[in-house]
């Protein structure tokens, strides 16, 4: 599984949304690279207007807000490949 997390430098949302998501994945023992996006180009050519955006293989699950726990693990958990 590859996980970005897409948003600024020193956007606190977005340092939490990248906490959270590298905490879940350990709590959920899932074979995952997560990766924080910070290039503006990228995040635009994505199609992201808002931050922070979560982007799981390929797909945006999340933009413009940061889940709670007990979200961000149900969808990771239904995009994990067994």
């Amino acid at each position: 599984m590859h996980i970005q997390i897409l948003g600024g430098t020193h956007c606190s949302p977005c340092v939490a949304l990248d906490r959270l998501t590298r905490r879940s994945v350990a709590e959920l023992g899932l074979d995952a690279t997560v990766e924080k996006v910070t290039d503006e180009t990228v995040i635009l050519a994505a199609g992201i207007l808002s931050i922070p955006a979560l982007v799981v293989d390929g797909t945006v699950v999340v933009t413009g807000r940061v889940p709670s726990s007990k979200e961000l693990k149900r969808l990771l958990s239904s995009r994990a490949t067994t």
